[in-house]
């Protein structure tokens, strides 16, 4: 059936044309946009999960500029470290040739001087956007990622440790109260243990005399032998006078042998008319004595200056000794030693041993510059570390009570370097042992800076990657595939021309309707 009010026909033709004709708006807005996905309208989720990931990608730029930042203020730190631990190799040049006697000391003590302030220079100006890694002891963290679950999104940082280069002197804290250490009673966490003679009594001065050992002599027959050692090295002597030698005279004999030796730090001396005093003024290493023919076995005098075992004496070192256990150390912790009236203290930094405490007092007590007054780190046989202080002045020193102190600033790294003085013999020596301790604080600085670096070059390279891989994804979510557009819009072209002929068409069948009524 035919009618001129209703024409199906175009009806058809304009619904056909008119779906022709939104998807060619879709098509050229995909070909106008690059997307496939420009607007929620066109695929609301698909739109939702570019827009977070696109946020994410802006993100990791920022961590990129992040890193950068880190990475350029790593390495102002790690050439400073570098330039340090040069300069204080230059130092160690110039303490070393303060070592001998006939050397111009006030000259290389210009030198260090230029030098020090040269390394001050360098801690003081080492900064990168007014961030120093090469004073204080506080870490650093640098922005390094963005992590999204499905709690939320939450951040990754880098944590750099500074690694402080000053030669400051630090603050002590709050007292622990009366954390004596005399008897080994403990201090805060250190765990130090007071001087104590071989007897095991409390020590409470460093004495400047000699330690001994005695051997009494003995009657030697014609063409019998006296033979000792000490440290090994054998003193012998043959009663060749053709007659029997009285216990003076074999003590006198045996003395002038030792003596002939030349055993540094030991001499012998005859105590009353037949006993040999064997006399030791080593001060950071035991002597031996043993006996092996002649005469008497060794006894030890006096009270807690060695011990006996057998045909062996041994000699105590002069130098007493402080003892530190293992317990662990804090930031801020400060460890004080009382010697001839004078406090020496020293404040643990963030990381630092028992070890670094105590080379960190050996330091003090150095930079005090006190005549007679010498020290040494070492350690026990059971692995505990030492500190041993010796006097070769004309007075005893007292050890007085030391206490602890907690939340003080710490020491810096470079703790002593203002003190170096190799202007005397006992200060170039002293001067070149500390040294050694800063040289292997400024490598160890430079270590800790490369290896930081070397990881935020890592995280770089991951979070450029990471960024890129994102960015490819969201372009595969999104981006139009210009190949299939073009293709589709010739396509859509064609329906479109023929659409338009079918409509026109269409709308020409009511017209022929006429003929009918001619």
């Amino acid at each position: 059936m035919s009618s001129i009010l209703t024409n199906s026909s175009a009806m058809v033709a304009l619904q056909t044309l008119k779906t022709i004709n939104g998807n060619m708006n879709k098509v050229q807005s995909e070909i106008s946009t690059g997307k496939t996905v420009s607007t929620a309208r066109d695929n609301a989720a698909v739109w939702a999960i570019s827009k977070v990931m696109e946020s994410d990608v802006k993100g990791f730029k920022g961590i990129s500029d992040s890193l950068a930042l880190g990475s350029s203020s790593l390495s102002v730190a790690r050439e400073a470290a570098e330039k340090i631990e040069g300069l204080l190799n230059n130092m160690k040049e110039k303490i070393v040739s303060a070592q001998s006697e006939n050397v111009p000391r006030e000259k290389l003590q210009t030198d260090v001087e230029a030098l020090r302030n040269q390394i001050a220079g360098i801690v003081s100006g080492a900064q990168f956007s007014a961030l120093n890694l090469v004073s204080g002891t506080q870490d650093v963290k640098f922005l390094a990622s963005l992590d999204r679950s499905d709690t939320g999104v939450s951040t990754s940082d880098i944590t750099v440790a500074r690694q402080d280069l000053s030669a400051g002197n630090g603050t002590l804290g709050v007292s622990t109260g009366s954390p004596q250490i005399l008897a080994g009673v403990a201090v805060i966490t250190g765990n130090i243990t007071a001087p104590v003679d071989s007897a095991g009594t409390a020590v409470t001065s460093i004495t400047n005399g000699a330690n001994s050992a005695r051997m009494a002599g003995a009657a030697l027959a014609a063409g019998a032998s006296a033979t000792i050692k000490i440290n090994g090295q054998t003193v012998t002597f043959t009663n060749d006078t053709g007659a029997g030698m009285t216990a003076a005279a074999t003590a006198t004999r045996m003395i002038s042998e030792i003596n002939k030796l030349g055993v540094e730090g030991v001499t012998a001396v005859l105590n009353g008319t037949t006993d040999i005093d064997i006399q030791s003024t080593r001060a950071f290493e035991q002597v031996t004595v043993e006996h092996v023919a002649g005469l008497a076995a060794p006894t030890i005098p006096t009270a807690g200056q060695g011990t006996v075992s057998g045909a062996v004496a041994t000699i105590s070192q002069r130098a007493e000794s402080y003892v530190f256990g293992g317990n662990a150390v804090k930031d801020g912790d400060g460890y004080t030693l009382n010697v001839g009236g004078v406090a020496y203290s020293y404040v643990a930094g963030k990381g630092e041993t028992v070890e670094d405490v105590v080379r960190g007092l050996k330091i003090s007590i150095d930079s005090g510059n006190v005549p007679g007054l010498t020290t040494k780190v070492g350690q026990s046989a059971t692995g505990a570390w030492q500190l041993h202080i010796d006097n070769s002045s004309d007075t005893n020193r007292a050890i007085a009570a030391s206490s602890g102190t907690v939340n003080g600033k710490a020491s810096g790294g470079l703790f002593g370097l203002d003190a170096i003085d190799v202007t005397t013999v006992e200060g170039a020596r002293a001067a070149l042992s500390n040294i050694e301790t800063m040289i292997n604080k400024a490598i160890d600085a430079a270590a800790e800076f490369g290896s930081a670096q070397g990881r935020i070059d890592t995280q770089t390279g991951f979070v450029s990657s990471l960024t890129d891989a994102m960015t490819a994804g969201i372009g595969t979510l999104v981006d139009a595939d210009m190949e299939e557009a073009s293709a589709r819009l010739q396509a859509l072209q064609v329906q479109q021309q023929l659409g338009i002929q079918a409509l026109s068409i269409a709308n020409q069948q009511p017209q022929n309707l006429l003929a009918l009524f001619r």
